[in-house]
């Protein structure tokens, strides 16, 4: 998997693409990166481009939600920034998700590391000196 580079807003739609391009038949994605780093803006520009209709939000409060695709796929963005400790994951049945097959993009995983599946795919966005984004797929 190759990195990707977000010069400025106008790009988000091209980096969802290319983005969707190299998921291969990977399920569950990590996205790791500092508080405004562009976690949300780029799950939702790739649901966007995945055909999902709904509104798409950070769940940072109910720390799911669910979006059907275009394909009729289900598809569940996660953000474990307000979790305080691993149990409360368990006490909501992660394992449904993260097994289900479906696509799962993960915001805030550094909270829940020991919980991701062993294919899970690690994702890094960070800022970069001229503020334009650099997202890189991580390996172990």
């Amino acid at each position: 998997m190759n990195s990707i580079s977000i010069k400025d807003t106008g790009d988000i739609r091209i980096a969802a693409q290319q983005f969707i391009e190299q998921i291969g038949e990977n399920k569950v994605f990590a996205f790791y990166g500092e508080m405004g780093a562009g976690k949300t803006t780029i799950i939702k520009a790739i649901c966007e481009e995945l055909g999902v209709e709904d509104v798409i939000n950070s769940p940072t409060f109910a720390i799911v939600n669910e979006y059907q695709s275009a394909s009729d796929k289900l598809i569940y963005h996660f953000d474990f920034y307000r979790i305080n400790k691993v149990d409360e994951v368990y006490d909501f049945g992660y394992e449904d998700y993260f097994y289900s097959g479906s696509l799962c993009f993960i915001e805030w995983p550094e909270k829940i590391d020991q919980l991701l599946p062993e294919n899970c795919i690690k994702v890094g966005i960070t800022v970069q000196p001229d503020n334009s984004r650099k997202i890189v797929f991580l390996h172990d």
